[in-house]
C-alpha cells in the first residue's frame, strides 16, 4: 500500500487533492498536515512514499520542507502544488529535489499523468531494491553453505571481492541439522520453507544441504532445553505434515569465532546416534551421556563391532568397544557369566580374522576369560586381541573398502534417479548409519555432500557443452523439481543455472 502525505493550510484543497486520488483507484493510506512542520512530524512518526506540498504556508513553506525531506528521507517522491508560475519557483523546486511541479488550478489530467509517472518510478525502485536484495541473499546463502562445507573463508572473501565480508557468520549462536532416511527435499509441490515459518517462533536462517538434509542456524542464544524442545515440536509437525520420519541433531551454543565447518562435523558425527537409538527423533550434543549406553541394544554394538571388523576399521571398532565397555560398567545388575559370554564371542570375532599362527592362542584366552572375576581383566584380553588386529593389518594391510567403490561406482551410473543412503547401504550389505561412516572416513566426504557434487558437476558440464534445456538438465542429474535444481545449483556455483551458461 502507497503511503501518502498531503501538505497544505487550506482544508478545500487537501480535501481536493484527495478526491483526485479516489479517482485513481489505486490502495493508499492518506495522511494530511497543515505546513511543514506538522509535515516534518508526521514523517518523524511514519514515512511517506509520496509528499504531496502546497509552496505558500505558514511557519514552514514547501521549499523549504522539501530540503528538509530530501535531507531526512531520501527515498520519498515529492510533488509541489503552487498558484505561482513564475519560472523561478519551478527551478528551486527541482533544485530542492522535488520530482514533479504542478501548477493550481490543478489540471486532473496532469494530475493523473504525473501520479502515474511518480508510482512508476516507486514501483522500479522497489523492484530494483528487491533484486539487490535477493541478489544479497543468495551471495549470504551460498557464502555459509560454502562455509558448512569446509571452504576456506580467506577465499570466499577473496573471490567475493567487495561483497566479501562475513561478519554476519559471527552473529549464528547455535543450530540444527534436519535429516531423513530418504530423498525429501526438492519434491514437486513441496512447501517446506512455508510450513518451517510457521513452526519456528525464532528468526532463522534456512538452508537445504542436499535432498536428504536441512540446516537451521539460529541468531539468538536459547537454553538448550528451550532448542531441545523446539526442535522435538518441529520434528512432530513435520512427521504430521508429512508423514515422513525426521531426525533432528541439535548443536551446543557455538564458541566464538564461529567455525561452520567445525560445528556441521561435530553434527554430523551426533546425527549418528541415530544408529543406536532409532526410536529417538531428537538429539542434543549437551545431553549426550554415558548413561545412555545402557539403553543400547547389545545386538546392535555387537553387530556394528563386527563390521568394524569386516572392513577393518580401527578406529571404529576401538570406538565401538569402547561404547560396549562402558555400558557394562555403567550397570551392576548384568551377570558375570552373561558378559563373559557376550565378551568370549567378540573374542572369537577377532581371532577369526588373524593369521592361523596367531589364532591358535584363542582358547587358552577365552579360558583366562572365564577364569577372571576382574571386568578390567576381561577388557585387557579383548584389547590384547585387538592389538593383535592392528599388528595384523599392519603387516598386511588391505585398508581399501570394497564396499565403498561399489557404491561410489552406483551413484556414478544412478545419479539421475532417487539416492538415499538406505538404498546404497542395501547394495552392499551395511547398515546406513554404518556405510555414512565409513565412506566419510575414506573419502573426506559424507554420502550425501558427494552425491550432491557429482550432480552439480555433471550440471556444470551440460551447461557448457550442451544446448539442452535447464528442465531437462535437472532431470538428467537426478532433480525431478527444477526451482530446486535452481536453488541448488545457485547455492552451489554462487549463480543460477542461466547465468552461468550465459557467463
Amino acid at each position: 500500500m502507497i503511503r501518502i502525505l498531503i501538505v497544505d493550510d487550506e482544508k478545500i484543497e487537501r480535501n481536493g487533492i484527495k478526491f483526485l486520488l479516489k479517482q485513481l483507484h489505486m490502495e493508499a493510506q492518506i495522511r494530511e498536515a497543515v505546513n511543514g512542520v506538522k509535515a516534518l512530524e508526521a514523517l518523524e512518526e511514519e514515512p511517506a512514499d509520496i509528499l504531496l506540498t502546497d509552496i505558500k504556508m505558514p511557519f514552514m513553506d514547501g521549499l523549504t520542507l522539501a530540503e528538509n525531506v530530501v535531507e531526512k528521507y531520501p527515498q520519498t517522491k515529492m510533488v509541489i502544488f503552487s498558484g505561482y508560475g513564475e519560472f523561478e519557483y519551478a527551478r528551486k523546486a527541482m533544485k530542492s529535489g522535488v520530482d514533479s511541479y504542478i501548477l493550481k488550478p490543478v489540471d486532473p489530467e496532469e494530475f493523473r499523468s504525473t501520479m502515474e509517472k511518480v508510482l512508476q518510478e516507486i514501483e522500479g525502485e522497489r523492484l530494483e531494491d528487491e533484486r539487490k536484495e535477493k541478489n544479497r541473499n543468495f551471495v549470504k546463502e551460498h557464502v555459509i553453505l560454502s562455509l558448512l562445507n569446509g571452504a576456506a573463508p580467506e577465499d570466499l572473501a577473496e573471490s567475493l571481492g567487495d561483497m566479501g565480508s562475513l561478519e554476519y557468520v559471527q552473529d549464528f549462536q547455535n543450530m540444527m541439522l534436519l535429516e531423513f532416511d530418504r530423498e525429501f527435499f526438492g519434491r514437486t509441490g513441496l512447501d517446506f520453507l512455508e510450513n518451517l515459518r510457521e513452526e519456528m517462533n525464532e528468526p532463522f536462517l534456512y538452508l537445504n544441504m542436499n535432498p536428504q538434509q536441512g540446516i537451521i542456524l539460529l541468531e539468538r542464544s536459547i537454553e538448550i532445553e528451550a532448542r531441545r524442545e523446539m526442535a522435538q515440536k518441529l520434528q512432530d509437525a513435520i512427521e504430521k505434515k508429512y508423514g515422513e520420519k525426521c531426525y533432528i541433531a541439535v548443536s551446543r551454543e557455538f564458541e566464538h569465532p564461529v567455525r561452520l565447518a567445525e560445528e556441521m562435523e561435530r553434527l554430523e558425527l551426533l546425527m549418528e546416534n541415530k544408529f543406536y537409538a532409532p526410536q529417538d527423533r531428537v538429539f542434543c550434543e549437551e545431553e549426550q551421556s554415558e548413561a545412555n549406553l545402557s539403553e543400547i541394544d547389545d545386538d546392535t554394538l555387537m553387530k556394528q563391532i563386527r563390521q568394524d571388523i569386516k572392513v577393518k576399521d580401527m578406529a571404529g571398532l576401538r570406538r565401538h568397544f569402547e561404547s560396549l565397555c562402558e555400558k557394562y560398567q555403567s550397570k551392576k545388575n548384568f551377570s558375570q557369566m552373561y558378559v563373559k559370554f557376550i565378551f568370549s564371542n567378540l573374542l572369537k570375532d577377532i581371532y577369526e580374522i588373524l593369521p592361523q599362527e596367531k589364532s591358535a592362542g584363542l582358547n587358552q584366552e577365552i579360558d583366562r576369560l572365564y577364569r577372571t572375576n576382574d571386568f578390567q581383566e576381561v577388557t585387557e584380553i579383548l584389547n590384547e586381541g585387538i592389538r593383535l588386529l592392528e599388528q595384523s593389518f599392519a603387516i598386511n594391510p588391505q585398508m581399501e573398502h570394497r564396499e565403498i567403490e561399489t557404491v561410489k561406482q552406483y551413484i556414478y551410473a544412478h545419479y539421475d534417479e532417487e539416492l538415499s543412503v538406505d538404498m546404497l547401504a542395501e547394495q552392499v550389505f551395511l547398515a546406513p548409519s554404518y556405510l555414512s561412516h565409513i565412506f566419510k572416513k575414506e573419502t573426506g566426504q559424507n554420502l550425501s555432500k558427494f552425491i550432491k557434487a557429482l550432480r552439480m558437476e555433471k550440471a556444470k558440464e551440460m551447461l557448457e557443452q550442451t544446448h539442452n534445456k535447464i528442465v531437462n538438465i535437472s532431470y538428467a542429474v537426478g532433480y525431478s523439481n527444477v526451482s530446486y535444481f535452481c536453488q541448488s545449483f545457485r547455492e552451489y556455483y554462487g549463480v543460477s543455472p542461466q547465468k552461468y551458461r550465459n557467463q
